[in-house]
């Protein structure tokens, strides 16, 4: 397959192809008699199984890693495991955090509602307006 029809088929872009192939995400192809990357059909799978991986959370240096255990024969879900548990524990922080981001602006929410725009006073470098100093939204 010639790289626009595998990243057509992977739907991704002919760069990010040669990006994972510059990483290490897809192993280097051949090449024909007029120079032209020849890509194995599974090449495309592969793209989509870094994709995947990449959407569950892991990083792109997991994700070469995690296929080179594959091409190895050596991945198994017990070895494997703890890749799970690492993203795992990423998601959750990332929850936290934006729980923790939710509640600063439902606060702040709160706060316009009862005259107070804490942001406006913070970005004048002064108190928080009231509505009676501003035009009703918080705004001067």
């Amino acid at each position: 397959m010639k790289i626009g029809q595998v990243a057509s088929e992977a739907d991704v872009t002919i760069d990010t192809v040669r990006f994972y192939e510059r990483r290490g995400v897809l192993p280097e192809p051949g090449r024909r008699p007029s120079g032209f990357r020849e890509y194995p059909a599974s090449t495309v799978e592969r793209i989509r199984m870094a994709r995947m991986l990449q959407n569950l959370g892991f990083t792109l240096d997991e994700i070469i890693e995690m296929l080179h255990a594959h091409d190895t024969g050596t991945a198994t879900c017990d070895s494997e495991q703890w890749r799970l548990e690492g993203a795992l524990d990423r998601i959750d922080a990332k929850i936290a955090e934006l729980r923790r981001t939710r509640r600063l602006i439902s606060t702040t929410i709160k706060e316009c509602r009862t005259g107070h725009c804490r942001f406006a006073g913070q970005l004048e470098g002064d108190r928080p307006l009231s509505r009676t100093e501003s035009d009703g939204r918080g705004h001067r």
